[in-house]
């Protein structure tokens, strides 16, 4: 770490809810410095369960010469950020509180890590067979442009949203949790490392040479099994007559 004369995560964790939640219900130090892949740049996240709050809020801010991302709940609250998460396929909340060390609380928490081990391993919601006629639709619109352009600044762009539409869609056609940034790649290594490592050469590879050829190729393969791609035809919102 940076300034290696601070204190340890836990510890900074233990004093920081001591200070500023003392009466809280339960304390979980979770992220990056849980699962031992910390930086020099990485913070804690906390999460506080706290009855006398009346809403959950998130605070950022620096204490025990830590960065803190502060997540703050009472003991329904979190629920609601569980299924929102869960909705959109990004399961922030319930990873933290599944993957994190109970610092305060053990009662109490523990049936909440549950709850979220439970989510997790569930997996999202199925995509319907419509959902994946319109992302088929948008991931092939993205190749196509990807194809056509001549234009280097523009194809850098049109790379990442490439990345950010494939990811998700071989991601969810498996029934994997999505996720964003350093996510992606995580999330794709989670489901498939053989695959992560194909897909990751490939953009690379763009991103060093300016070849294409390897991208277009991942992008087929993705769609092939679904009908490949997808313009003729298409349509969304029309009304039947």
């Amino acid at each position: 770490m940076r300034e290696v004369h601070r204190m340890q995560p836990i510890e900074a964790a233990n004093e920081f809810w001591k200070k500023y939640f003392p009466d809280c219900q339960g304390a979980i130090l979770a992220g990056s410095v849980v699962r031992g892949e910390a930086t020099e740049t990485s913070d804690l996240d906390i999460i506080i369960f706290d009855n006398v709050m009346s809403s959950s809020y998130r605070e950022s801010l620096v204490d025990f010469e830590w960065p803190i991302e502060l997540f703050v709940h009472n003991l329904t609250s979190y629920k609601e950020y569980f299924e929102k998460d869960c909705q959109r396929a990004r399961p922030t909340l319930p990873r933290m509180v599944a993957e994190g060390i109970i610092l305060k609380g053990e009662k109490t928490i523990s049936p909440i890590k549950k709850e979220a081990w439970e989510l997790l391993n569930g997996g999202p919601s199925k995509w319907t067979a419509e959902t994946i006629r319109i992302k088929r639709y948008f991931l092939t619109d993205a190749l196509d442009d990807f194809r056509g352009s001549t234009n280097r600044e523009e194809e850098l762009f049109i790379a990442n949203t490439l990345a950010e539409l494939a990811s998700e869609f071989v991601l969810r056609i498996n029934s994997q949790w999505i996720g964003s940034s350093k996510w992606v790649v995580r999330s794709l290594k989670q489901y498939d490392e053989s695959f992560a490592n194909r897909f990751v050469n490939a953009f690379d590879h763009f991103y060093q040479t300016g070849e294409k050829k390897k991208i277009i190729q991942l992008v087929e393969d993705i769609l092939q099994p679904y009908g490949g791609t997808l313009f003729a035809g298409f349509s969304l919102g029309k009304e039947k007559g």
